[in-house]
């Protein structure tokens, strides 16, 4: 296996804006880094759970039946949308809304949808695992790899998330980095097409 190569992938997917690091970066800003744990914690266990269900499957379902990943990537846009929406309007007085961290079963399970998750998966599955001579031992460390990933990019983005927080002295403050923050969910879905 290249590990080095496997490292700086993961790096540049693991720590880039994405729906995940979003979702964890607005829950600590908002909610504090006690309460995005479980957030973090649903990313990191549902991430490292998909790469292992994906190494088994090795791609072959989706190549068989394209319409399973177009699915998943619909839903996961439906799912996107939704968030984006419940974001921009968090933290507003508006009574009808309640706004919450965004839960452990919110981050674990949206990984099943997660259209960049899957891709990302598949790829560095096809890219790093030699499946003829050395698969258990490559298996073993792509998963290893990507959830110490997992928990890099989400302890990175969750204590951005809160730090920015002191910075934040006014309603219009936070109420922009929660339209921010949902637009860039927005963009992800757009970018899901592109």
């Amino acid at each position: 296996m290249q590990l080095l190569p496997l490292i700086l992938f993961g790096i540049a997917t693991a720590f880039s804006p994405g729906p995940n690091n979003i979702m964890t970066s607005y829950t600590a800003f908002n909610f504090g880094f006690k309460k995005a744990i479980p957030t973090m914690l649903g990313v990191i266990i549902g991430w490292t759970l998909l790469i292992i269900l994906l190494q088994l499957s090795s791609g072959a379902i989706f190549q068989k039946y394209q319409f399973i990943q177009t699915t998943i990537k619909i839903l996961g846009s439906i799912y996107l949308l939704y968030m984006a929406y419940k974001l921009s309007f968090a933290g507003q007085t508006n009574k009808k809304i309640d706004p919450k961290p965004v839960t452990f079963l919110n981050t674990f399970w949206f990984q099943f949808v997660n259209p960049k998750s899957i891709i990302v998966g598949l790829t560095s599955i096809s890219l790093f695992i030699d499946t003829q001579n050395n698969y258990l031992r490559d298996s073993v460390t792509l998963t290893l790899v990507w959830f110490l990933m997992a928990v890099g990019s989400q302890t990175a983005w969750c204590l951005m998330g809160k730090y920015m927080r002191k910075f934040a002295t006014s309603d219009k403050f936070i109420k922009n980095f929660n339209y921010t923050m949902s637009f860039l969910l927005i963009v992800c879905v757009i970018l899901f097409y592109v």
